[in-house]
């Protein structure tokens, strides 16, 4: 039994031992075999057999099904003696299965050899994929590719062999082996002439031999296709690709060569750009937005200087009078963003008028879906932290466009957006963590590393939140890990707060002070004063009153007036008119304070106010904060932010009831006497 083995990637076929060719008979024989092998050793009832086997079945179809296995079973099994149980194509409850090992069929040994190659070293992946693909001898269940029942595993077998074409040609590239790759992904796109991922392959491909002109031919012609057959432009990763062949990008060469190399690169390639390429080219304005959003990534100066040329891109972009262009350099700024604060409020407001000028001149129809997506998460990231609804109508709608055009980069894109929207009321991380879970899942599968990145950053914020800090842990290290291997220094300033968060969690505060001073050094510089700005003094303070056990009087005595509070001001200002004995006007102070912004730092802020309303006995800010606090309930208050926390929400929440109940019986405070 050991030594049959089985073909489907091609004709349905058996083989002895020796590899010799078994005879099957007719078609109906192959077509039950066919099917039992396609249940995966799994039972497949008669009645199903029939239902597949015949259009309209007679009353001798069960009879029929049997005589074709037991002449199968003659030939699987010739030496079984008579009356003896069968071994291989056995008989179980309602039907049969097919009990083949698993190395027995040549599409299970190909699926596992694929799914194998992806874990191994690029030459041995080459290695592995080439015997793979040497399985295939036709399309896949040749004789049954157009059955009802045979249709679903045909394609999804033609598809696996696609990707897998695809993964040796890049397996080939991470080798140096550009100029084997091009003839087979020649030949793939000549039958597959939809394959965006093989078109940017080949394009790569060609550019590494030092055919730049043809490999900007490839894209066009895969433009021109995608456009002329399809009616749809080209994904944002071979636009992408387009833009960095034109501009000679040091990335698109192997890695590993001497910095040297690749310095004395750059240096020609840009001066040469600088030398063919029109000043007031529409390509060189493209190819400056790439370079600024890879700029972005690279933190402190680099950060800060993205964010100065940005905007001036977005203007010139506006000054060719084209929407289409606009709408480009706007939504090719995908930049993962993990803080809910902007680091520049005015540019945001400014680019989100640029984009809500763009949205409505953009031509109507599908051509144009991937840019009005864009345009709308722009939107939704620049307006983050506030409470226009617009952010959130931004964000639901890109994320709608990006699962409807099933575009991979597009839909982490609104994700990002759709996070930045996601605080606009207290207990939402699970809604965080679920959106954080999907971008890591996405981006692991699509080689969107940013991203994948980002939602590591995003679990590790929530699960803080709830508690789990095991989870927060693997996350943070995995963020920490992709960050190391792919250059973004910026991840580390995001973990190493977390770091500090976990002692002052566990109310270790000589511990968390020390290292939120250290967390706090890795800031500066770090080029993001939305983060910056008041944070460490505001590390300092929620570690002073966490949990509602420190009053706000004693919380107040280690409050600095004089220190850079940023844009949590407002909210501290109580306690340092209390520090300095004016607590009528610290009372009045509090009452004016507005609703916290919808940012990850909401429940931390009204924890700090309710530290306030506490001291004053102000029921009616109490019976807000607790109305506000109460979707919360069971998490770490401030602690999705992944910097800081004020400790359990039910402990505030069981402070304010019971200064509630006080107040009642006591009579109401007398700020709220009328």
């Amino acid at each position: 039994m050991d030594l049959i083995t089985f073909g489907v990637l091609g004709p349905v076929v058996a083989w002895d031992g020796l590899g010799g060719v078994l005879g099957l008979k007719g078609p109906r024989h192959r077509a039950v075999l066919a099917r039992l092998i396609m249940a995966r050793r799994r039972v497949v009832p008669v009645a199903r057999l029939v239902e597949d086997l015949w259009d309209e079945p007679g009353p001798g179809a069960v009879g029929a099904v049997q005589t074709f296995v037991a002449a199968l079973r003659r030939v699987l099994e010739p030496d079984r003696p008579a009356r003896a149980p069968a071994r291989l194509l056995v008989t179980e409850g309602p039907g049969y299965a097919l009990r083949a090992a698993p190395d027995a069929v040549d599409a299970w040994r190909f699926e596992t050899a694929v799914a194998g190659a992806a874990q191994l070293p690029a030459g041995q992946a080459l290695e592995q994929l080439g015997e793979a693909l040497e399985l295939w001898r036709g399309p896949a269940y040749a004789q049954f590719a157009e059955e009802e029942w045979a249709r679903g595993e045909c394609a999804r077998l033609a598809e696996l062999k696609l990707q897998a074409v695809e993964r040796r040609a890049r397996a080939r590239l991470d080798l140096g082996l550009a100029a084997e790759a091009v003839p087979d992904l020649e030949a793939h796109l000549a039958e597959h002439p939809w394959r965006e991922d093989a078109w940017q392959l080949l394009a790569l491909a060609l550019y590494r031999t030092g055919r730049q002109a043809d490999a900007l031919a490839a894209l066009r012609r895969a433009r021109a296709l995608l456009a002329d057959q399809l009616g749809v432009d080209p994904g944002p990763k071979m636009r992408r690709l387009e833009a960095d062949i034109l501009s000679h990008d040091p990335r698109l060469d192997l890695r590993g060569e001497p910095s040297t190399a690749v310095t004395r690169l750059w240096t020609q390639a840009a001066a040469a750009y600088d030398r063919t390429v029109a000043a007031d080219a529409r390509a060189r304005l493209e190819s400056t937005i790439g370079i600024i959003r890879d700029l972005s990534l690279t933190g402190g100066p680099g950060l800060q200087a993205a964010r100065e040329h940005r905007l001036q891109a977005v203007t010139a972009a506006e000054a060719f009078g084209d929407p289409e262009l606009t709408a480009r350099v706007i939504g090719a700024y995908d930049v993962p963003a993990i803080w809910t604060r902007n680091d520049d409020p005015e540019q945001a407001r400014q680019i989100v008028a640029a984009a809500e000028r763009a949205l409505p001149a953009l031509p109507r129809g599908d051509a144009y879906e991937a840019a009005r997506c864009r345009l709308l998460a722009t939107i939704a990231l620049e307006m983050r932290g506030t409470r226009s609804p617009r952010g959130p109508q931004a964000a639901s709608e890109a994320e709608e466009i990006a699962r409807r055009l099933n575009d991979p980069a597009l839909l982490a894109f609104a994700l990002n957006a759709v996070f930045m929207q996601s605080c606009t009321r207290a207990g939402l991380s699970p809604r965080r963590d679920a959106i954080g879970g999907e971008l890591v899942t996405l981006a692991a599968r699509h080689g969107l590393v940013t991203f994948e990145v980002l939602g590591h950053l995003i679990r590790m914020q929530a699960q803080s939140a709830l508690g789990d800090f095991p989870a927060a842990d693997a996350h943070a290290a995995a963020a920490d890990h992709l960050a190391e291997r792919h250059e973004r220094p910026l991840v580390s300033v995001f973990t190493s707060w977390y770091r500090a968060l976990r002692p002052a969690a566990c109310g270790q505060i000589p511990q968390a002070e020390a290292a939120y001073r250290a967390a706090a050094a890795r800031l500066d510089g770090a080029g993001m004063p939305g983060v910056e700005h008041g944070l460490l003094p505001l590390a300092q303070l929620c570690l002073r009153t966490a949990g509602g056990s420190t009053s706000a009087r004693q919380a107040a005595e280690h409050v600095d007036p004089d220190a850079d509070w940023g844009p949590y001001r407002p909210w501290v200002e109580p306690f340092i008119l209390l520090r300095t004995g004016r607590r009528a006007d610290a009372e009045a102070t509090l009452r004016a304070v507005p609703e916290p912004p919808a940012d990850l730092l909401y429940e931390a802020m009204c924890c700090l106010q309710a530290t306030l309303a506490l001291e004053f006995g102000d029921r009616a800010v109490l019976e807000q904060l607790r109305a506000r606090l109460l979707p919360a309930a069971g998490e770490l208050a401030g602690a999705g932010s992944g910097l800081i926390t004020l400790g359990p929400v039910d402990r505030w929440l069981t402070a304010i009831t019971h200064a509630l109940d006080c107040t009642t019986r006591s009579g109401p405070h007398p700020a709220t006497r009328r």
